[in-house]
């Protein structure tokens, strides 16, 4: 090389298999090379559950256990201010929480039963409704894992892959098959999925989770999945899905973009697994914090990704499609709302999916009772009883509400939800259930004379990683640790306000320094909502008025 060459300076890889970059590019990367995560679950049996929680290998422990559904949950007493100080085995209790993958939210009631069983027996009575239509444990023992799964799998259910670098539970229509607005029903291709890809070695070493959504109509947050199938009708082919890829949340949250292809019902297990391998092959490794799907979709754009599926991964030309209508407004299936088949279904609403072994178990009862069989979960920590008499309706309705699920709730208890947050959470920082809980009973107080058209979302969440999809609530609230007026470091959080799905499908507007301390909380909302109620136009969504409102009328 001539002297004063300047040497080219060659980019680093991302680690992407598929380019050749084999080489474990952080700890997570190695943990899984060491060993496949679905392989842990016969250490649990065979070691830890009998030997106890200090026999577990780190590794195990803080990695691998995701791949069945167990994460450690955070030791009592540590503050929000601390959580990002701790090691993490500073911050592990001896207890876990697990996740139970309910794919499409589907229950029958002795599955229900069951699990309600399980929460009263192995998990102090816990039991929550997540937002990726899982229930939720804590305070579970390793001792007590074998005999969890037995109870589970006795019935069908799995926590197989609900955690972990993984295809995790696959969101579906609470209503699928039996709503008169859905296009087609996606559950079969669901099913298929379940039975041949999950706890299948060809995918349980992802770059990160991946998160699948199918449904006939949209009502599973399809723009904020790694992969979402959504109903469509062809003009020549019929009914079918729209393809969607790349969306998400947490700190650098984007949208899902469209493929502008329709897939039928049948070819949706064979389109899925392509992406997935997408995914697997040309995702990047090498920095976990750019390891999901929507970062190489980003790069990529839809154009290349599509013609990479079908040139690489299914040989074929997908089918041009058109773009679903969007509705007018959110779908929660709250309220009672008539079956194809002229009987009804119920959806109600829980206190920001806090429920209880002991409900769910009562709620199978009171189902049975009402004539039905089957119960749903919806992406909104709801839940919805399905097959119900017109003469079990009003019966139901009372049965339901006194254990605290109501189909008839208020507007703010219909429209908020809340993560985990403090009180199990290794990355929170604020407590997140209870206070969407008081906040609700404050809402309905102050604001008992407003009545906004359609309900205003709130959404909680404990830390930064918007697992009760801050970004996109009308008013999205994000735990930190904030300064009073005192100048005490207390509780509170960040505002995000206008995000929404669908007609407003976008990300909340932030404005510089608007913090709110939790005990302002429901001040804060009050006034907001009364400013747009006062200044709104006629028609004009919540989202709408953000965008234009003064900064002043925002804070």
């Amino acid at each position: 090389m001539p002297p004063n060459t300047p040497a080219v300076k060659r980019k680093r890889g991302e680690g992407q298999w598929k380019l050749g970059h084999r080489e474990p590019l952080n700890p997570n990367e190695r943990t899984k090379r060491d060993d496949d995560g679905l392989n842990v679950r016969a250490r649990i049996e065979n070691i830890y559950a009998k030997r106890g929680f200090d026999s577990i290998d780190p590794a195990d422990l803080r990695g691998r256990m995701r791949w069945w559904g167990l994460y450690t949950q955070r030791k009592p007493g540590i503050d929000g201010g601390r959580t990002a100080a701790l090691e993490p085995e500073e911050l592990d209790d001896r207890y876990f929480m697990l996740r139970v993958r309910i794919d499409g939210g589907a229950l029958t009631t002795e599955q229900l039963r069951v699990v309600g069983e399980i929460s009263q027996e192995y998990a102090r009575d816990t039991a929550d409704v997540t937002d990726r239509q899982n229930i939720q444990y804590h305070w579970i023992q390793i001792e007590d894992m074998p005999t969890i799964w037995q109870k589970l799998e006795a019935v069908g259910l799995l926590t197989t892959e609900a955690c972990g670098d993984t295809p995790r539970v696959i969101l579906g229509s609470p209503v699928a098959g039996i709503s008169v607005d859905e296009v087609v029903d996606g559950t079969p291709a669901v099913r298929t999925i379940l039975d041949r890809y999950i706890g299948n070695p060809e995918f349980s070493n992802l770059p990160r989770k991946f998160k699948t959504a199918i449904s006939g109509q949209q009502d599973i947050a399809h723009e904020v999945n790694d992969v979402s199938f959504v109903g469509v009708e062809h003009p020549e082919h019929g009914p079918g899905f729209d393809l969607w890829v790349g969306g998400g949340l947490s700190t650098n949250p984007k949208i899902a973009q469209r493929l502008g292809a329709w897939v039928p019902l049948d070819d949706i297990p064979e389109v899925w697994a392509g992406v997935v391998s997408i995914f697997r092959d040309y995702g990047y490794r090498r920095l976990r914090n750019r390891a999901r799907l929507k970062f190489l979709v980003a790069d990529w754009g839809a154009e290349e990704f599509r013609r990479v599926l079908e040139e690489e991964y299914l040989g074929r030309k997908l089918v041009d499609g058109p773009a679903p209508e969007i509705p007018e407004r959110p779908i929660d299936h709250v309220g009672v709302h008539k079956q194809k088949d002229g009987r009804n279904y119920v959806g109600v609403a829980t206190a920001s999916g806090r429920v209880s072994g002991s409900t769910l178990v009562a709620l199978a009862k009171v189902a049975e009772a009402a004539g039905s069989q089957r119960v749903r979960l919806t992406p909104y920590q709801k839940i919805v009883v399905l097959d119900v008499a017109d003469a079990q309706v009003d019966p139901l309705k009372v049965e339901l509400a006194a254990l605290g699920l109501q189909a008839e709730p208020s507007q703010w208890r219909r429209s908020t939800m809340a993560c985990t947050g403090i009180e199990f959470c290794k990355l929170a920082i604020v407590e997140t259930k209870e206070r969407a809980i008081r906040l609700v009973e404050d809402l309905e107080q102050r604001l008992a004379d407003v009545s906004p058209d359609a309900p205003i979302s709130i959404h909680l969440n404990g830390c930064p990683n918007a697992c009760a999809r801050t970004q996109v609530a009308d008013i999205g609230l994000k735990g930190q640790i904030v300064t009073d007026a005192d100048g005490n470091q207390v509780e509170g959080f960040q505002v995000h306000l206008g995000g929404g799905l669908g007609l407003d499908t976008g990300f909340g507007r932030k404005l510089r320094g608007l913090k709110v301390t939790s005990a302002e909380l429901g001040e804060y909302v009050e006034r907001v909502v009364r400013r747009f109620v006062e200044q709104r136009t006629e028609g004009e969504r919540f989202a709408q008025w953000v965008l234009r409102a003064e900064e002043a009328d925002l804070k």
